[in-house]
């Protein structure tokens, strides 16, 4: 035996039987490669000195034996729930490790979180931008259809409104949401802290055990050290002197991380910084280490990765950097439970990976936050634009050249800037009137609210479906949704009509772990057909 080749194996306990023909040309390969709950065996054909594979079983002999070979290896069985850290699914009670993630304004709807939960995921309602009359009124419908099965909402960072933070967590607590996903967040919040600490207790042990689970989702090592660390105390102390923590969970809030789930989100939909995966997960892995030393944390943070997750390779890449669980969005947007309207999951289901650009957001429009969204098919994009560019350019709505404001009345806004401040001063009338009296003595602010006035309303006719705006849709997504889109070209999923939410996670999750299984021969030195790596979508159970 050369250096570097696999060693031949005799195992003395038990035997290794061959159950079935022996496979050594890539057609039988890559067809028991696809059967990954099967155990195969790695054999040499001595005569053709070539590895091949054959699906394996056990006896009590103590011998190893295998069709037409030399056994040199054994894979057990692989199954899609065993893809990620099995503590996840213990501790969440799902049966895969995948999250549907929380898309906001419902477009993640009561109904995608349903049937995510009824698949065995967890799925997060997109509460974000949501009043809370209408996020109570989701949790509900979701909590009764699901009864003890697994579900959550989100908890979107809110710049301009703290009090709805604190409002959307007040919720949570009151109804017993058990999983929230924060996002968007640049710092930690009372609200967020509070959430978090609540309900902790010691066990008989003396183990600190928690009743909230908050997934923090990260893009940046600074938020995710935030998250990764015990809360600071101020916030502690503040939150006990307004009666929100007791003394018992505030001290036990400083032995645990404020999150010990930690979702990496790389080039994604939305709220993104664009990382891609493999550079940021390492880091975010490292720095857990990191931490968890440090704090002496006696569970380990479960990082979860998420962005550019549109295809098999890339959710089993995922897993393959150390990820305890992944977190699907764009693709999950042109399902049939999504909350966009048909005319939106249209155009998505026609868009490639280089069809996404940065846009400014509407929730923190004034920073300049961008946020990625759908090109193709919709001008949303250089619009969104335009106006941040008037923004920056101008004091004020007056300031504006009348030449440029007419073109924005017209092309833009469809209506003069009069009316659109006597609706955006309605609603602000109605939502936090201290934004309506800063803009009376600040023009700046003024503008900033028109302009987001259009920002927000271009989600909203996406929704909707309204066709005269269809040029104006705002479609958060990212590359994954192209990607997606051409590995589900010429199957089933290529029709929008069947995008379930269970389909294309069972589908991404099956293809992971072909994938999976199909890296594990390559790396023994099976000659693995590139076939391997292009698992096909069907109709699962």
């Amino acid at each position: 035996m050369t250096e570097g080749e696999p060693s031949e194996t005799s195992l003395p306990t038990y035997g290794v039987v061959g159950i079935g023909p022996a496979a050594f040309a890539p057609a039988g390969i890559l067809d028991l490669i696809q059967q990954v709950r099967r155990p195969v065996a790695i054999v040499r054909d001595e005569r053709l000195g070539r590895l091949g594979i054959v699906p394996a079983g056990v006896d009590g002999r103590g011998e190893a034996q295998a069709e037409r070979g030399t056994l040199v290896g054994l894979l057990p069985a692989l199954y899609p729930e065993w893809l990620g850290d099995r503590s996840f699914c213990e501790t969440n009670g799902t049966r895969f490790p995948y999250v549907v993630g929380a898309m906001a304004n419902g477009l993640t709807s009561a109904r995608m979180v349903i049937e995510a939960g009824r698949a065995g995921f967890v799925g997060f309602f997109g509460a974000g931008g949501l009043s809370p009359q209408r996020i109570e009124a989701a949790v509900d419908e979701i909590a009764r259809e699901l009864g003890d099965k697994p579900f959550g909402s989100n908890l979107i960072h809110n710049v301009h409104e703290p009090a709805l933070e604190d409002a959307t967590v007040d919720l949570y607590l009151r109804r017993g949401v058990r999983r929230v996903s924060a996002a968007a967040f640049m710092r930690l919040t009372p609200a967020v802290v509070r959430y978090s600490a609540t309900g902790l207790r010691r066990d008989a042990r003396g183990r600190v055990r928690r009743v909230n689970h908050l997934f923090a989702k990260i893009s940046r090592p600074e938020t995710a050290r935030a998250f990764m660390s015990p809360a600071p105390p101020e916030l502690l102390e503040a939150l006990v002197a307004k009666g929100q923590l007791t003394r018992e969970e505030a001290d036990l809030a400083l032995t645990v991380p404020v999150a010990e789930n930690v979702t990496v989100e790389a080039d994604s939909g939305g709220h993104t910084d664009n990382r891609p995966l493999n550079a940021i997960f390492p880091v975010i892995a490292a720095l857990r280490d990191e931490l968890t030393a440090a704090h002496g944390y006696h569970r380990p943070i479960l990082l979860g990765a998420a962005g550019g997750l549109g295809t098999p390779v890339a959710v089993a890449s995922a897993f393959s950097l150390g990820a305890a669980y992944v977190l699907t969005g764009s693709v999950n947007q042109s399902a049939v439970e999504s909350g966009l309207g048909a005319g939106g999951k249209a155009l998505l289901a026609r868009a490639g990976v280089a069809d996404v650009m940065m846009a400014p957001s509407a929730d923190m429009f004034e920073l300049g936050v961008q946020v990625q969204v759908l090109r193709r098919g919709t001008l949303f994009g250089p619009r969104a634009h335009r106006l941040y560019t008037a923004y920056s350019t101008y004091a004020g709505l007056e300031a504006i050249p009348a030449a440029e404001r007419a073109r924005l009345e017209e092309e833009i806004f469809r209506m003069p800037l009069e009316r659109v401040w006597e609706e955006t001063e309605r609603f602000w009338s109605r939502r936090d009137p201290s934004q309506v009296e800063r803009a009376a003595g600040d023009p700046k602010h003024k503008m900033a609210l028109c302009f987001r006035w259009y920002l927000g309303q271009a989600s909203r006719w996406a929704i909707d479906d309204l066709a005269e705006r269809r040029t104006d849709f705002q479609i958060w997504c990212g590359p994954a949704l192209g990607a997606f889109n051409a590995w589900a070209r010429g199957s089933f999923l290529e029709d929008p009509a069947h995008r379930t939410v269970a389909q294309i996670g069972l589908n991404l999750l099956e293809g992971a772990a072909v994938v999976a299984r199909a890296q594990q021969l390559r790396s023994f030195g099976v000659p693995v057909p590139p076939a391997a790596f292009q698992f096909r979508p069907r109709p699962l159970a």
